[in-house]
């Protein structure tokens, strides 16, 4: 006897994969994220080639003048550039940008100078323009002849703002979306509302607190280690600690505990900036020590000029030629203009 075939047991669906946080498949995780000693190598290594290719340029230009030369360290370099990274703050303050264009900014200055040096492009120059170029990411334009009537020197023009522009770009690989701990903070904020072990009434205050905090931050390279949410929880456990705690607790992620320490140690310790004494040092010592080749009248910047004079020669000769060309082709196609009457066919 046959004995029928069992039907087939139903089979349930695979679970679907974990869905990919969206700042994970942002060009900031995938490029602008470092742990210290990458960033510590990336700078040293950085500082290391420009101090090699200047001392090559002075001493064409002046046998024998590096020798009592003090080069910056890269230590000196990035003190140098956080002073401009509250140089931002200020001058948010003082054109009326937002603080979403400042924390854009201040992302914008890190990030080129760990593709660049001082020594090659003075962060005052730099500054001007990436603050420009961040009202505009940010989706908050202003007009160039504002933006250059509120800066402060009053010698600045719009050429100069321009001028650093695509320089800049480049060296952001063109990543102008910025993730800010702001918004992260914000959010956790207003998750925290639906917390019954939170007071609600302290929360506005410490809201207010850990945004300092995250102000503070910017002057670390707390962004270039850690997440946006990181960040926020580090500053709002700087302000109230048992509220981070809770906060954690109630979401799951007590193992969290531990990188938000982390963190909050780096803003706390960091995040006081560069002394003004230190800036007006390295400041002075720079003068002896730029890329000669941005110096206008040095050897190095005529040589420098002149090649590139020559370079836009050829460049337009070979246009010339090819226009030429053009031109022969089609008269050997359709032969001459043939002029009757003093009128063309």
């Amino acid at each position: 006897m046959a004995v029928p075939d069992a039907p087939n047991e139903p089979h349930e669906p695979p679970a679907p994969p974990p869905k990919q946080p969206l700042y994970e498949s942002s060009t900031q995780y995938k490029h602008w994220r470092f742990s210290p000693e990458q960033l510590a190598r990336a700078r040293r290594e950085l500082n290391q080639a420009a101090v090699e290719s200047l001392k090559k340029l002075l001493e064409e230009e002046e046998p024998g003048s590096t020798s009592s030369i003090q080069f910056l360290t890269s230590e000196e370099e990035h003190a140098l550039v956080v002073y401009y990274a509250r140089v931002i703050g200020s001058m948010c303050v003082r054109i009326g940008l937002s603080e979403e264009v400042e924390a854009t900014a201040t992302s914008y200055l890190k990030r080129f100078y760990l593709k660049n040096t001082v020594m090659d492009w003075h962060p005052m120059n730099v500054t001007i323009t990436i603050l420009f170029l961040a009202t505009k990411t940010s989706n908050m334009p202003i007009s160039l002849d504002y933006y250059v009537s509120k800066l402060p020197s009053g010698k600045t023009e719009a050429a100069d703002v321009l001028a650093l522009e695509f320089l800049v770009a480049q060296s952001l690989g063109f990543d102008f979306t910025v993730w800010h701990a702001h918004r992260a903070l914000w959010g956790i904020v207003l998750d925290a509302q639906s917390i019954p072990e939170i007071d609600q009434e302290s929360t506005k205050h410490t809201h207010s607190a850990a945004l300092q905090h995250i102000r503070n931050s910017r002057l670390t390279d707390a962004e270039l280690v850690y997440t946006p949410s990181q960040i926020a929880m580090a500053c709002l456990y700087l302000a109230d600690p048992h509220l981070a705690e809770t906060y954690l607790s109630h979401k799951g992620s007590g193992n969290m505990l531990s990188v938000v320490q982390e963190a909050a140690k780096m803003i706390e310790r960091d995040g006081k900036g560069t002394d003004v004494g230190l800036v007006r040092e390295i400041d002075f010592r720079l003068k002896t020590c730029k890329n000669p080749e941005r110096v206008k009248g040095s050897k190095a910047y005529e040589a420098r000029q002149a090649k590139a004079d020559a370079a836009a020669d050829k460049k337009r000769a070979l246009k010339a030629s090819a226009s030429l060309e053009s031109r022969m082709s089609q008269d050997e196609m359709f032969g001459p203009v043939i002029s009757l009457g003093g009128e063309g066919i």
